[in-house]
């Protein structure tokens, strides 16, 4: 986890009585599994940037989120199959099945996701609509580095000279013809 999860977790104490955080490296979200070996994994480093603001951190193993072995899953098609998930196929279906899960299982009068993840937050948005999902699901803005490159578990993953790159994306997008 990093400052943009816990500007989520802080927003969410602002606004609730209580905040449940999840920590979940979700299996159902990697077409590669090489990348789920890959993705970053540290819990005792994750507890102390979101320390003091959750009242409860639930942990689930994949066997009991998915005691189906994934046999039912979210699938939606229009937006979840274009820009990223054109290029990992399965990753929405994987995001929208863990996240309805959650809700259920939480019950949650709101859930907080970040705006850097924009075709993830407007799938949810609509799976929430879809499925009458009562939670109120609350965006955040997006929480970016010193050279304005936006935070990702995934940044520690570049190399010096492709976070160099990434972080003129922003640059990039922002002096664009409207």
């Amino acid at each position: 986890l990093h400052a943009g999860h816990r500007s989520l977790l802080e927003r969410a104490r602002a606004e609730n009585e209580r905040v449940v955080l999840s920590i979940f490296v979700n299996p159902t979200q990697f077409d590669d599994p090489a990348d789920l070996t890959r993705y970053p994994r540290a819990l005792a480093a994750d507890l102390g940037v979101v320390a003091g603001l959750a009242d409860a951190v639930i942990l689930p193993p994949a066997a009991e989120l998915y005691p189906d072995g994934y046999a039912y899953r979210v699938v939606e098609n229009p937006l979840s199959r274009r820009w990223e998930g054109a290029h990992r196929p399965g990753h929405f279906d994987g995001v929208l099945t863990v996240v309805l899960k959650l809700l259920q299982l939480v019950q949650a009068d709101r859930a907080y996701f970040g705006e850097k993840d924009w075709q993830q937050l407007e799938l949810v948005r609509g799976m929430v609509r879809a499925f009458f999902v009562a939670t109120e699901i609350v965006a955040c803005p997006i929480v970016r580095d010193a050279d304005g490159l936006a935070l990702s578990s995934r940044n520690c993953r570049l190399s010096p000279d492709g976070r160099t790159h990434a972080a003129q994306f922003p640059a990039v997008l922002r002096s664009a013809p409207d």
